[in-house]
Formats: C-alpha cells, structure tokens, sequence
C-alpha cells in the first residue's frame, strides 16, 4: 500500500512538472510608430512616414493571435509623442523587446532596401544586436527587398531604453520598388508577419 501511494505521489508531481514546463512565456513588446502629429518624417508627395509606421503597427496588432504576446504602444493614432516620454514608458514597463517602425528617404533615388539599427551606447546593446541579427535574416526570407544589414546609431530610443531595442526602417520612401511595397497591403501584412514570427520565436 505503502509503495503504490509513493507511485501515486510521483505521477501527481512528475503532472504537475510537466504542466508548468509546457506553459508558455508571456513576450511583452513594445511597438513605437516613429514621429506622430506635426512630425511627419519623411515624405513622398501625399505618402507620410508617420502613416506609413503607425499603419503597420496597427497591421502587427490586428495579425496578432497568440495570447502569449502582449502588444503595448507608444502611440495608437496620429499624436506626437515625445522622445523622452516614449523611454520612459519603455522603461516603466521594461519588455522584452522595443521595436521602433520608421521609413527611409535618400535623395539618391536607387538607395533601396531594409535595414536595422541597434546603439551601441544602450546598456542593453549585446542583447538588441543580437536580435537585430536574427530579425534581419527573417526579413531577408520573407520580405522582397535589399537587405542593408545591421548597423549602429545613436538614436534617443535605441541609446536611451534600458531594454534590448531595434530601430526597423523598412523601405525607401524615394525608392520606386520599396515605395509600392510599403505601401501595398500585402507589403504591410507580409512586414506585420514577419515582425509576429520572430516575436513569437523569442519565446
């Protein structure tokens, strides 16, 4: 009796092992649509990189259907937000990844392509760079244009966010192709996607 109440005793705990080892860890990101309100960015005759951004934020939300990953904004509408105040949400929330959404613009016309930017001044430097090289090969996979690669500057979110953050431009506003992907729905899907994808992979 003795012996089968210990078998007992080990298949509740080996159940109980097994149920909070198959759980899955909440991701908390945070997405930041670059400008806002009276900065718009870049611009290309009535197209606005503030549009552009805050359109595929809200693509990235609406795609979004794992309850595992918790979406958090900087923005939701057409507002300017402060640099400042935008790190500071960042750092009272402390994610696990920021994501800043921006739009290229070159008064070289055949500058084209995607590319990722992480500071090297950031406390959490190793860490975004470390991501920013995996999110750039899953664009390279699923999106159809150049890949620019990864690259360091001192922005105020990326140096100034004690978490891991990447700055994501993601096409050139003055390049013809990168424009009618951008702005295409199936452009900005494919972007939402991909950026869900990797965020789901993190965890």
């Amino acid at each position: 009796m003795k012996n089968l109440f210990k078998v007992l005793l080990l298949v509740v705990a080996f159940a109980t092992v097994s149920f909070i080892s198959s759980e899955k860890e909440t991701i908390t990101v945070v997405i930041d649509a670059g400008h806002g309100g009276h900065d718009f960015g870049g611009k290309h005759d009535y197209l606005l990189e503030k549009d552009l951004a805050n359109s595929i934020s809200k693509k990235i939300e609406a795609l979004n259907s794992d309850k595992n990953i918790k979406l958090l904004f900087t923005r939701d509408d057409d507002k300017f937000v402060e640099l400042a105040e935008r790190t500071n949400f960042i750092n009272s929330i402390k994610p696990d990844l920021v994501l800043s959404l921006h739009v290229n613009q070159n008064k070289n016309i055949t500058a084209s392509g995607f590319e990722i930017f992480v500071s090297d001044k950031s406390v959490a430097y190793e860490k975004s760079n470390e991501l920013a090289q995996k999110l750039v090969l899953d664009f390279e996979k699923n999106i159809p244009l150049k890949n620019r690669g990864v690259k360091t500057a001192p922005f105020w979110i990326l140096k100034n966010s004690e978490a891991p953050a990447l700055t994501l431009e993601m096409g050139f506003l003055s390049n013809t192709t990168d424009r009618e992907y951008i702005t295409s729905e199936e452009g900005q899907n494919q972007i939402a996607q991909t950026i869900l994808n990797f965020v789901s992979n993190l965890k």
